[in-house]
């Protein structure tokens, strides 16, 4: 596979935003709200830092900003100290929260890295185009790095980054979250326990919701392959990850199927505009309306990139920008529906749907073990004893009750980063490069079989 380069200019050429966050937010301008770390989710080998881990945001869209307010409720354990955002209004917005000096604030990561290192790490939060130059040279540069997923571009750019971290001895961390919820790792202390006996199967479903497709993934800044990653990539190896970390064995085959079946100039409604806002006749019937979603909904408005949310500004951007494109007609080319059948040593299968058409998200999960099954849906699950008969439910309540996103996800993973790199152990985070690197040759290979009609591609890592 021919590798990708974008320079600064073709990449803001192509999107509008930074990092993916939660797309059904209600927008803020503010602080977030108090969280905090429940015992369950702190790192079992937790030691506070003589100081704070001082850290570098390059790119202060929602994942930027997420990551870096653990230092606003953890200020004794990590400190940001430098910004690299294009987007003028959010890098002076972001470094005004922060305090961070003029000097450390600059428009591209390139900038970042021009002076000699002065931080402990580089959160990488920039599109996937611009995660490989900045995690290559940030190592080199002595920096340890807490890495956005898609991790990279490619298949090869992955292998590159991992070759990287074992030449510099650097401490990479994915952002793979689901590793980091109550409920994956309730999950995952079942299947360990051997309560569901030897493991035989899996079937996963990744709900994407239909509105959070249109805004990510055929208006906004994931909906073409080339400028980003394939939907298996950019949305899915959180999945892909999660089934290879609760089997608990290495993936050997792959094969899928899937396309762009709806999201098409072909399947556009007659009277449909190539704006929302352009009179279109269809408008009020379509459930995809960029009117009815942005400025009547107030959905998505984090990726707006625009400093306030009064709805002259909301339906200026729409008039300009990708969110007030109709759906049939943009330039977007990623799956809306795909499935993956995979195999596992031990003769372990497992097969993924990732589905864009549903009302509802929250993914479904079913494991079938040789003495029980256990069937959950990310906010409870069941689990049976085929020898007692005896049915067990658990739920999320019954759990740590830690409010930041991806159900904790998102500062239990920044939590362990920083143990990590403060003791620098890296057997303090779940999702370091070498154990979560799987999950993306997973996936290139799956997207390798869907664009060769379904043919069975072999997983084996390539790379010791």
């Amino acid at each position: 596979m021919k590798e990708k380069e974008w320079n600064r200019r073709d990449l803001l050429k192509s999107v509008s935003a930074v990092a993916v966050g939660s797309v059904f937010a209600k927008p803020t301008m503010s602080s977030p709200a108090s969280f905090t770390i429940p015992e369950y989710l702190r790192n079992p080998g937790y030691r506070k830092p003589d100081k704070p881990v001082t850290c570098i945001i390059l790119g202060a869209g929602g994942r930027g900003n997420v990551y870096a307010s653990y230092a606003e409720q953890y200020p004794e354990e990590m400190r940001i100290v430098g910004v690299a955002e294009p987007i003028q209004f959010r890098r002076e917005r972001f470094a005004k929260r922060y305090g961070i000096p003029e000097k450390y604030q600059w428009v591209t990561w390139e900038h970042a890295l021009e002076i000699p290192k002065f931080a402990d790490t580089l959160i990488i939060t920039t599109p996937d185009a611009l995660h490989y130059g900045p995690a290559m040279r940030g190592m080199e540069a002595g920096y340890d790095l807490l890495l956005e997923k898609a991790m990279a571009q490619t298949w090869e750019q992955c292998k590159n980054i991992l070759l990287q971290s074992r030449k510099f001895t650097k401490i990479v961390a994915l952002c793979h979250l689901g590793r980091y919820t109550s409920y994956a790792r309730k999950i995952k202390e079942i299947v360990d326990s051997g309560k569901l006996g030897e493991i035989v199967s899996m079937q996963h479903l990744e709900p994407v919701e239909h509105i959070h497709m249109s805004h990510s993934f055929v208006r906004g800044n994931w909906r073409n392959s080339e400028e980003s990653n394939p939907m298996i990539l950019s949305k899915s190896c959180h999945d892909t990850d999660i089934l290879r970390w609760i089997i608990g064995k290495s993936c050997k085959r792959v094969s899928s199927f899937g396309s762009l079946k709806h999201f098409r100039e072909d399947q556009a409604p007659p009277g449909s505009t190539a704006r929302c806002t352009d009179g279109c006749r269809a408008e009020t019937e379509c459930p995809y309306s960029a009117l009815k979603v942005y400025l009547k909904g107030k959905i998505g408005l984090w990726h707006l990139e625009i400093p306030d949310y009064e709805d002259d500004t909301i339906l200026n951007v729409l008039k300009t920008g990708p969110y007030g494109k109709c759906v049939y007609r943009t330039d977007n080319n990623v799956v809306d529906h795909q499935v993956v059948n995979l195999e596992f040593e031990d003769q372990v299968t497992a097969s993924f749907n990732m589905e864009a058409f549903t009302q509802y998200g929250g993914r479904r999960t079913r494991i079938f073990g040789t003495k029980g099954d256990l069937s959950g849906d990310f906010q409870s699950f069941t689990y049976s004893n085929f020898l007692t008969g005896k049915q067990e439910t658990w739920d999320v309540s019954m759990g740590p009750q830690n409010l930041s996103g991806h159900g904790g996800g998102d500062f239990g993973l920044t939590h362990d980063f920083i143990q990590a790199v403060s003791q620098q152990d890296v057997s303090l985070i779940a999702s370091d490069i070498e154990s979560s690197v799987e999950s993306h040759l997973i996936g290139f290979k799956a997207e390798e079989s869907r664009l060769s009609n379904g043919q069975v591609m072999e997983t084996i890592m390539d790379i010791l």
